[in-house]
């Protein structure tokens, strides 16, 4: 199966998800958040360096919870802007 390319608006989208992820994560490891979550490091470095623009909702509720953030607050801050 092929994927659909992702539009720049989604790319964006996915490279704030992972601004926001790293901020909150704060001086924690990548290590020690993933485990908490559930998740491989590697998942969460991808997500966070925007390789992994579309990670799947479980996964990122998952790492909501463990950094304290609400799915509200991160769908609001990482909405596609209108232009």
């Amino acid at each position: 199966m092929v994927r659909t390319p992702l539009t720049p608006e989604e790319r964006e989208r996915g490279e704030r998800l992972g601004r926001l992820l790293r901020e909150a994560r704060g001086r924690r490891s990548m290590a020690e958040i993933a485990a908490s979550a559930g998740i491989s490091a590697e998942t969460l470095r991808k997500i966070e360096t925007g390789r992994a623009p579309t990670p799947a909702f479980f996964t990122v509720a998952a790492l909501a919870r463990v950094l304290g953030l609400s799915m509200d607050e991160i769908a609001g801050r990482c909405a596609l802007v209108a232009v």
